[in-house]
């Protein structure tokens, strides 16, 4: 029988280790004092072992020492040390005293705070201990998100392909038999046929070609102009190296969100600008496109950003710039991202 239905999250693995510890110390001082007695100062001591920890990893260790400010660090970490280790002594000394004490007030001595502030310095120890094991904890929660939604993109894909084979098998048939008669479908049932390769053969991968990605996109650029009446002034500016690879799919969102809901079928004046840039070992991926005088019956939800957003942060975490800008008549889309 499973313990939980669901694995628990770093916040709640986080709060099992402090119960944890505040049994542990509970434990160690039942011998002596009663559970009361016992119960109070275990609550204090793991209060102080978790500012000790946290004042560490979560503040001076990243904003001192990981910035290059070692001096500083250390003379942060003995002042922690000192600070906690004197208000522990002078805490438990005043609660002992005013609760527990049964008029026999004990009085504060200095051993008590050396004591407190030497046992505060082998908890900053473990503190390097507990953020390497949080580290290890939150990677693995994010490896298994990754894994999760590769598999469930997998599942997705699988319901989609009815005999994919079968199709590009006809698609060809049909292409051969176009081409003797109009030269032009058949070169449109060829960029069809390409599309469908691509769901299948290259988007469960990890990474494709942007010589790949690029030829998905003029595809379904290709197909798209078709169901458009008027002609569309269309750049698509390719500046970086084709070999490079990225993740696929990554740039399909906004493409597809102009012809979405930026384009107006009856209008003759659309213009739409894409720039593939390659910079400082970075992908700069930039659309821009007019934005239809009336409102289109298919307003945009914004899932499709929302979604990209998600798989970014699961990717590049925060090594990642995704922006929109909705003007009066232009809609701006930019992604920047590290290449490998």
């Amino acid at each position: 029988m499973q313990l939980f239905n669901r694995k628990p999250t770093t916040a709640q693995l986080q709060w099992m280790v402090w119960v944890f510890v505040f049994f542990i110390v509970l434990f160690s001082l039942l011998p002596m004092d009663g559970l009361g007695q016992s119960t109070v100062f275990a609550f204090v001591n793991t209060l102080f072992y978790a500012a000790i920890i946290y004042g560490n990893i979560l503040w001076l260790f990243p904003q001192l020492y990981q910035k290059g400010r070692i001096a500083t660090y250390v003379t942060a970490v003995i002042g922690l040390l000192l600070v906690t280790g004197g208000l522990k002594a002078y805490i438990s000394m005043y609660i002992y005293n005013r609760f527990f004490a049964m008029g026999h007030p004990a009085p504060m001595k200095s051993q008590a705070i050396v004591s407190f502030v030497i046992a505060g310095v082998l908890i900053f120890m473990l503190s390097f201990i507990f953020r390497i094991a949080l580290a290890y904890f939150t990677l693995k929660q994010q490896t298994e998100e990754i894994l999760v939604q590769k598999t469930q993109a997998e599942l997705n894909l699988l319901k989609s392909q009815v005999q994919p084979h079968f199709l590009f098998n006809t698609l060809n048939n049909i292409y051969y038999e176009a081409y003797l008669e109009a030269p032009r479908t058949a070169g449109l049932i060829e960029r069809l046929s390409d599309i469908m390769r691509y769901f299948v053969d290259e988007s469960p991968r990890q990474v494709v070609s942007l010589a790949t990605e690029i030829q998905f996109l003029e595809n379904y650029i290709a197909l798209e102009k078709i169901r458009i009446r008027y002609d569309i002034d269309i750049t698509f500016t390719k500046e970086c190296e084709t070999a490079l690879s990225i993740p696929p799919m990554l740039l399909m969102t906004f493409v597809e969100n102009i012809f979405k809901h930026g384009i107006d079928k009856t209008s003759s004046s659309n213009k739409i600008n894409i720039s593939l840039v390659q910079k400082d070992g970075r992908l700069i991926f930039t659309t821009e496109n007019t934005v239809p005088d009336k409102p289109l019956n298919t307003p945009s939800t914004g899932f499709g950003i929302a979604n990209l957003r998600q798989r970014l942060v699961l990717l590049y975490k925060t090594d990642f710039d995704l922006q929109v800008q909705n003007k009066v008549d232009v809609y701006m889309a930019s992604l920047n991202i590290p290449l490998a």
